[in-house]
């Protein structure tokens, strides 16, 4: 019996809808990454781009445990000496909510040609409201959710 390997016309996409205000942080940027790797699915093949969409909404309304609201730091370098700016997990939610689950699940995504794409595949959106009900994505009830 042969391997079976997708190709890239064979690619199938679906649709999913995720509510960041129901479950924890992590298990939300797992479900993300493994939905937009396409791992559920019996025709995952490394090497093909064989994802679904995903659309986040209510970032704004993130679940942080275990006070990682003050805690959890995010970093970033302007490249000259003394430019490192830092940021708690609350400043950045007030000023831009959508970055924290895009930096999230950017670091769950294997590092190869493939994550561009997959990312490009992922909508964040602060609040309720999305551009994608004409796709009628499927909403996940996620497990640990408040």
């Amino acid at each position: 019996m042969k391997t079976y390997s997708q190709k890239p016309a064979q690619v199938e996409r679906q649709w999913y809808l995720i509510d960041a205000s129901k479950a924890p942080f992590g298990r939300l940027a797992t479900m993300a990454a493994s939905l937009l790797i396409g791992k559920g699915k019996p025709t995952v093949t490394p090497h093909t781009d064989g994802g679904d969409h995903v659309v986040v909404i209510n970032a704004e309304k993130l679940v942080a445990t275990a006070g990682k609201d003050r805690k959890k730091i995010y970093h970033r370098h302007s490249g000259y000496p003394g430019g490192l700016y830092s940021r708690s997990l609350e400043e950045q939610r007030q000023k831009d909510p959508a970055v924290l689950i895009q930096k999230a699940v950017r670091g769950m995504l294997p590092d190869n040609k493939l994550r561009r794409q997959r990312l490009q595949r992922l909508k964040v959106y602060a609040g309720a409201e999305h551009d994608h009900t004409a796709q009628k994505p499927h909403e996940i009830s996620m497990k640990g959710a408040n």
